[in-house]
């Protein structure tokens, strides 16, 4: 089995927990797109980087970055959805002293950070028009002008973009500019969800195991063969990010070293949901026919009772199923909790102290 993992540095400050922290290469797919790397790493090309959440956009830019003449200087990753409109444009490009209200000195932005080295754009749909515009022209014209200043400032930046959205289903909704796209998009790398990587999962899981040993002192841990084929099968939403964060669960509560699978909480898929309001609806008619037995009995038994002797019950087990709570079986029930009360009063199931309860 091969183990070509790439990490994230340990930066005591990362604050997205949605980021994938470890990437592997053990899938074919995965490791066509990692020789795909090393193929266009060296160029000076810009690099449009598209997948969903959690499957290592990060990472695979730092992998860029490592197989490129730029290794040796910055690597910059930059968050766009991370700061305010207001903010993002002297994160970016920098500011003067007095640019703005709290502006008490001058500060580089990250093009002028990254000079030299590379620069990564995660979640570039997120800019507004307005800094896309200026974005475009320092892409240009590789300078940058900050922030309350006239002087331009000639930069050295290779700049990567990175996004779950579909750029090009945003500039028909007129909300990313169709040149900034062409601009940044002259070679675009898909990164596959790991549910299409499945080669990849075993490899993820038994390093997040060995890192969580290292970090936490954790009990390296196996897994059983019913929850490997679990962890095969599943669909991962969450994809890297939701692997992790879940290994990290049955190690906490796994038993004698063996993850099995009932230590492994997934989630269902959309087709197991629809799959089970089918049977559902399915058993309805069902239920409808037992419903319809029973009221027959009871009418046949208790005529002339049968509302309030159903009304009764069924606020008795409404209540016991609620465990006593009087607002959530209220909230069950549809009536208001004055009403449930009240009820519940009368019938002896509830005892007026002499604060009101």
């Amino acid at each position: 089995m091969r183990q070509d993992i790439i990490t994230l540095p340990e930066i005591t400050q990362r604050s997205h927990s949605h980021k994938a922290t470890a990437q592997v290469f053990n899938d074919p797919e995965s490791q066509k797109l990692l020789e795909y790397i090393k193929q266009i790493a060296p160029s000076e090309a810009s690099v449009l980087i598209h997948g969903e959440t959690g499957t290592g956009k990060e990472l695979i830019a730092r992998q860029i970055h490592e197989h490129s003449h730029r290794r040796h200087k910055p690597f910059i990753a930059v968050n766009c959805g991370a700061f305010s409109e207001n903010l993002v444009e002297s994160e970016l490009f920098g500011h003067e002293k007095g640019a703005f209200t709290g502006a008490l000195s001058s500060s580089a932005g990250w093009f002028e950070a990254a000079n030299g080295g590379t620069l990564l754009l995660d979640e570039i749909g997120d800019l507004s028009k307005r800094i896309q515009v200026k974005l475009l022209r320092v892409l240009q014209e590789r300078e940058v002008v900050r922030l309350g200043s006239r002087k331009s400032i000639a930069v050295d930046v290779r700049v990567l973009a990175a996004t779950n959205v579909n750029l090009e289903q945003a500039i028909i909704a007129e909300q990313f500019r169709e040149d900034l796209y062409y601009r940044l998009n002259v070679v675009t790398l898909n990164i596959k969800s790991l549910r299409e990587r499945k080669g990849d999962i075993l490899p993820l899981a038994y390093h997040f195991i060995d890192k969580y040993h290292a970090q936490l002192g954790y009990e390296k841990a196996e897994f059983s063969d019913q929850a490997k084929q679990k962890l095969n099968d599943y669909w991962w939403p969450g994809n890297i990010r939701e692997l992790e964060n879940m290994i990290h669960h049955a190690l906490l509560i796994c038993q004698n070293g063996i993850i099995q699978s009932d230590d492994l909480p997934l989630l269902k898929s959309p087709a197991q949901r629809a799959n089970d309001k089918h049977q559902q609806e399915a058993k309805r008619p069902v239920i409808d026919a037992k419903l319809k037995e029973v009221f027959q009995g009871l009418f046949q038994q208790h005529e002339g009772k049968v509302y309030s002797q159903f009304e009764e019950q069924l606020l008795r087990v409404a209540y016991d199923y609620c465990h006593q709570n009087q607002v959530k079986t209220a909230q069950l029930l549809g009536l208001s909790r004055n009403v449930v009360r009240s009820r519940l009063i009368e019938l002896g199931e509830l005892v007026v102290s002499k604060r009101g309860d």
